[in-house]
């Protein structure tokens, strides 16, 4: 056993000067299944094997990392079953470092949920069933995710695991947001919330509540309460020092700042002592888009989008809100030029705004059928022609109902004459 001690320590100890010598030393170990009964055997293989995983994912050798995770599960079968589960875990963990890696991620969980239902671990499998609807998520194949979660949720609502059942109804909440059923993603999200009253929630488990309750509350537009609930969520994960969840509840907060026009307020948070603790590229996008919406700049705007495109446009929640925003943002401008005029010309609206002329035909054509502008737009002599609004006349109400009782009547008539006749 001192040998094998000193052969791991060795092989520790040239990990980053000679990575073969220590992946070759690290297989010898991991070839031989230890003795379960000595703990000293069984945590030299741990180390071994969790080792070894690390050095094919700081190589980004992703085959080797798979290869490992299936040929070790033979020697794990003999361990405790939540020694195995944590392994297991641990191993997977490691994909995550990789770019790249969501199809082989998927498929090698569904190969362990295979393995752990064989093995009858139903406890184990219920774990990477969760692990898997969250990788179906990343892949947007939020169908197939749901399918496992509505099976899931059966299974667990019989065996009453609430904390793994809040997890789930949770994830079932954030599949029905993305694929934009709101009222479905507020039931299971209140069904969550509900099962989470009845047990000990994790800090990291509430804070991704807090979180999904703010999104669900904007997607409303009280940006107020989602305001709120964004405070908790950065709460938590602050205290779980969960970075990129942190950075994310900031922008989100900077968001309803923006979207109740509180620019005071957006730079007020930006000097927080969060905000330079977590400081960074998308934090700025935020304040871009917060400068240009005060100024009502929409070329500013468009600079903001441009110049931050992958901060702005890969949260799928931040980018919609800010389409919307942009929306609003349009219309007020274009609301601020044709206010003057009776009959305007297209290209002229166009040059004001800074935009193209299709674009603002489109939108003016948008604001018309929404009753935004009360006219028409003449495509032949290339004009907007706005009427005044004018009062409803209440002779017009009258007459309409005075019809309609006089169909009433004609009808009742009717349907005597042919009881009559027969």
């Amino acid at each position: 056993m001192a040998q094998g001690e000193s052969r791991l320590k060795e092989a520790q100890s040239v990990a980053k000067s000679d990575p073969r010598k220590a992946e070759e030393i690290y297989k010898e170990i991991t070839s031989k299944p230890p003795s379960i009964t000595s703990d000293a055997a069984v945590r030299e293989y741990e180390t071994a094997l969790v080792s070894l995983a690390e050095l094919y994912r700081v190589e980004k050798k992703t085959q080797e990392l798979v290869d490992l995770i299936t040929t070790s599960r033979t020697v794990l079968s003999t361990f405790a079953k939540a020694k195995t589960a944590k392994l297991v875990r641990q191993l997977l963990d490691l994909f995550e470092d990789i770019p790249d890696t969501i199809d082989v991620q998927i498929a090698v969980t569904k190969s362990t949920i295979e393995w752990a239902t064989a093995e009858r671990r139903g406890l184990f499998r219920q774990n990477l069933e969760t692990r898997l609807v969250r990788l179906l998520m990343v892949k947007r194949s939020y169908y197939d995710a749901l399918t496992l979660v509505n099976n899931l949720l059966r299974e667990l609502k019989r065996l009453d695991d609430k904390l793994v059942l809040v997890e789930v109804q949770l994830l079932e909440s954030q599949i029905y947001h993305a694929l934009g059923n709101t009222a479905k993603a507020r039931a299971a999200l209140t069904s969550a919330r509900t099962s989470a009253a009845s047990v000990y929630t994790p800090p990291l488990l509430q804070a991704n509540l807090d979180m999904q309750s703010g999104m669900l509350h904007a997607e409303d537009r009280d940006f107020n309460t989602a305001f709120s609930y964004f405070i908790e969520a950065l709460d938590g994960y602050h205290t779980q020092d969960e970075a990129a969840k942190a950075q994310a509840a900031l922008q989100y907060m900077l968001l309803c700042k923006i979207m109740l026009n509180l620019a005071d307020d957006v730079n007020s948070l930006m000097a927080s002592k969060q905000a330079v603790k977590y400081a960074g590229s998308s934090l700025e996008a935020m304040k871009a888009i917060a400068r240009a919406h005060s100024n009502r700049s929409l070329e500013e705007y468009e600079r903001a989008l441009a110049s931050y495109k992958t901060e702005l446009s890969s949260d799928a929640f931040i980018r919609n809100h800010l389409i919307r925003l942009y929306d609003t943002m349009l219309e007020q401008n274009l609301i601020k030029v044709i206010e003057p005029f009776s009959r305007v010309e297209i290209d002229h609206i166009a040059k004001m705004v800074g935009l193209d002329t299709q674009q603002v035909e489109r939108k003016l054509s948008q604001m018309i059928l929404d009753k935004v502008i009360i006219g028409v737009l003449d495509q032949g002599a290339g004009c907007l022609i706005i009427y005044d609004e004018t009062e409803r006349d209440d002779a017009y109400d009258a007459a309409l109902k005075t019809i309609e009782k006089l169909s009433n009547v004609v009808d009742v008539l009717y349907t005597n004459q042919a009881s009559m006749l027969e």
